[in-house]
């Protein structure tokens, strides 16, 4: 990829977002973060959330 071909995607990408209504952007954030999965499955996988739900599990 050329460095022209670079500026004219991040020029095409800026455009897009101004573009684009404040609303709906604020609306897209939010659905992000929404949709977004829980940090420590993010970083760690499932290990962690199984070894959360086990330590759940037996204090009951």
């Amino acid at each position: 990829m050329s460095s022209n071909d670079y500026v004219k995607y991040v020029t095409q990408q800026v455009v897009k977002y101004m573009d684009t209504p404040k609303e709906q952007r604020q609306q897209q954030k939010e659905f992000k973060k929404e949709t977004r999965t829980p940090f420590w499955s993010r970083w760690f996988g499932v290990l962690p959330i199984s070894v959360m739900l086990w330590m759940k599990k037996r204090k009951r």
